[in-house]
């Protein structure tokens, strides 16, 4: 299956001879065996298999087979949410006295569990401007470093990470890049040929593309040698006495150490597990994927072009856009389009901007992006409201940002709402 419409529709599951054409829910905590030898096997990491879902189950399996066709990887895994699959990823190989060098343009939630939760696990992070120098970001390292992490495109910075330029910084220092797709999806970029080695997402967004379900995926590029940096990685090339002693690098290989350890470990004790059925709805999002990115594209690029010269808006973002200060990294990552997010200061502030909301019809307010309905958000007063001013700022977000997620509607009567909201003011 060479074409990314093909892995859209089929990829991830082939029904056999008077099997369930569509991938069937396994809506079923545990699984029988024959013998307690046999389900040992599987307890000792020595046979393939189900015993229980937390760890894995069918239907899982074959929606995150379908996302690592997507992406180029060697191996993947669904979690409960976007949230978790950032944190598995990196506390998978990040623990006590590690440190992180990141983006200081991503999503919220992931600046507070970098910058606080796994800095109270003993986990280190320094920020980096996604606009930095490759001699800025040489200088975020330190001899405990063990992951470089960061968006493809950030929410809702609408920042494009060189992805090149971080991957070869962190390689050079011994580490992986892993970064965040879920604005572009892979439809628009796969980071693994530019050089990422883990890729994550939040399949709540496009993926799903519907609000229906909340869900996460780690994608594995399979690329990176955890044996040749073996003294930073210990969880993965030494012996896990949990698992009686297994070396995860060693007995599962280049590609497929990081997966079965976030699965087999992090996933046993923290099982932050995607519900059969949530994975179900997953696969029916991913099956229109190809047909649906475009078109949220197409909307975000007319929305940006009509904001961009509205005397009551002062500033766009949006990488599509021509004269964006992403616009050519936006060309040479992802030529075909971008998202259907687009980020905006509106003229007079907060005040101004939270007015303008209140008075969109077509548009709702929601904690949500990249679903097929079009929806806004204040990002300082919600999703990054336990920022500081300062945080902001760093973060490429102002207390007059509004956050727009250009859905399937269409692309007039999306510029229509905006222009009444706005002649609101």
């Amino acid at each position: 299956m060479s074409s990314i419409e093909t892995r859209c529709v089929q990829g991830g599951y082939v029904a056999g001879n008077g099997e369930p054409r569509q991938v069937p829910i396994v809506q079923s905590t545990t699984f029988k065996y024959d013998s307690s030898e046999d389900m040992g096997k599987l307890f000792d990491l020595e046979a393939e298999g189900y015993f229980y879902t937390r760890l894995q189950n069918p239907t899982n399996d074959a929606v995150a087979k379908k996302i690592c066709q997507l992406e180029g990887g060697s191996a993947a895994m669904l979690t409960s949410s976007g949230q978790a699959a950032t944190f598995f990823s990196l506390f998978n190989i990040c623990e006590n006295g590690g440190h992180v060098v990141a983006s200081s343009a991503i999503y919220g939630g992931s600046y507070n569990l970098l910058a606080h939760t796994m800095a109270k696990m003993g986990v280190e992070s320094t920020f980096v401007s996604p606009t930095c120098s490759r001699e800025e970001l040489e200088a975020a390292f330190r001899p405990n470093t063990k992951a470089v992490f960061g968006e493809s495109i950030a929410n809702p910075a609408l920042a494009v990470l060189d992805i090149q330029m971080f991957a070869e910084a962190a390689h050079a220092h011994g580490v992986p890049l892993i970064v965040d797709n879920t604005f572009p999806t892979p439809v628009n970029c796969r980071p693994i040929e530019w050089g990422a080695d883990i890729v994550t997402h939040s399949t709540t967004k496009y993926m799903d593309g519907h609000g229906s379900a909340v869900g996460g995926a780690i994608v594995d590029s399979g690329n990176f040698d955890w044996m040749a940096h073996a003294d930073k990685f210990p969880g993965l090339t030494t012996p896990d006495e949990s698992y009686h002693g297994i070396v995860y690098a060693q007995k599962f290989g280049q590609q497929g150490a990081f997966i079965t350890k976030a699965t087999s470990q992090l996933m046993r004790d923290f099982g932050s597990i995607q519900s059969p059925q949530n994975a179900y709805y997953l696969n029916l999002g991913l099956e229109s994927l190809h047909v649906r990115v475009p078109q949220h594209c197409k909307n975000g690029q007319a929305a940006a072009e009509f904001l961009a010269t509205h005397p009551k808006v002062a500033s766009v973002r949006y990488p599509g856009l021509k004269g964006d200060r992403y616009y050519d990294l936006a060309q040479k990552y992802m030529p075909n389009g971008t998202c259907g997010v687009v980020s905006f200061d509106v003229a007079g502030g907060r005040a101004a901007a939270e007015r303008f909301m209140g008075a969109l019809k077509i548009c709702n307010i929601e904690t949500h992006v990249a679903d097929s309905r079009t929806c806004c958000l204040h990002p300082a007063s919600a999703t990054h409201r336990q920022m500081s001013d300062e945080e902001l700022v760093a973060a490429g977000i102002s207390p007059a940002m509004v956050r727009l997620s250009c859905g399937l509607e269409g692309t007039d009567d999306i510029i229509a709402d905006l222009e009444q909201a706005l002649a609101s003011i």
